[in-house]
């Protein structure tokens, strides 16, 4: 059985203030977006598991798949399985790529295995995974605050849009990013904001983390300035970088504009 496990952009990002706990809440709109990677399991005599693709540093016990099937193997009987991931989603670029195969594996296990688990149910498995883990059950838009982990559905479509997504091989660390920050509630929520015309998003809609992160890889930058130059009717930088995305009314190729990145361009379902 497989499945193609997909990408997530922020629109719009506020850090607005920091927790006790030592995170931080945030407002943000999780958009789902057809960058996908795939995710196959197949019977086996014991459990194995390969990756191919875009490399991933560290073992595979560490990969977010392992953690979903251990999970699922905590609470229910999971047979022997031969798992293979293929990575197409960059990593370390705001996308929610691992999360997006963690809530992949457990849904895919739900279904090969007849576990008869519902939404609701495999959510709050997900959330042991991580803060975001849980969109991807549903893999619909939403309003996220708290840490990233509490949604409201949320209307809205970005149907017919072209996106151009661009990833320089530049790592941001989160944690820093987060430290760089000066939360504080916007005058504007991201949820009015995105209730307009995507036109007046661009003075508008903000990601928090765009500024320090800027100014220590200025490429990013330009990458976002490029993209308005090209036409774009909305540019940003997705979660904490190091990719940017953009929204195009018209088809375009950016591809030779950003010769030394990944780039993905595709129309929006």
């Amino acid at each position: 059985m497989i499945c193609f496990p997909n990408a997530k952009i922020n629109l719009g990002l506020n850090v607005t203030e920091k927790r006790r706990d030592g995170y931080h809440n945030i407002e943000t709109i999780f958009y789902p977006i057809p960058v996908k990677d795939a995710l196959e399991i197949v019977p086996a005599r014991e459990f194995s598991f390969s990756q191919t693709g875009i490399a991933i540093d560290g073992p595979a016990e560490k990969n977010l798949v392992m953690k979903a099937v251990n999970l699922m193997k905590e609470h229910f009987d999971i047979p022997p399985l031969d798992i293979h991931l293929l990575k197409a989603i960059p990593f370390g670029a705001g996308l929610g790529g691992g999360s997006a195969d963690a809530a992949f594996m457990l849904k895919l296990l739900n279904d090969f295995c007849s576990l008869g688990q519902n939404e609701k149910e495999l959510e709050a498995l997900a959330a042991s995974i991580g803060a975001d883990c849980p969109f991807f059950i549903r893999n619909k838009p939403v309003f996220a605050s708290g840490t990233g982990n509490i949604f409201t559905p949320v209307n809205v479509s970005l149907t017919g849009y072209m996106l151009c997504l661009v990833k320089p091989d530049i790592a941001v660390s989160t944690p820093e990013a987060y430290s760089l920050v000066k939360p504080a509630f916007p005058e504007t929520g991201v949820k009015e904001i995105i209730s307009r015309p995507v036109s007046e998003w661009r003075e508008l809609l903000v990601n928090d983390f765009e500024e320090s992160v800027f100014a220590r890889h200025p490429r990013i930058e330009q990458i976002k300035t490029t993209m308005y130059k090209t036409g774009a009717a909305y540019a940003a930088m997705s979660g904490s970088g190091s990719s940017v995305f953009g929204l195009f009314e018209k088809p375009v190729s950016l591809k030779e504009n950003f010769p030394d990145c990944y780039v993905w361009e595709g129309n929006l379902p």
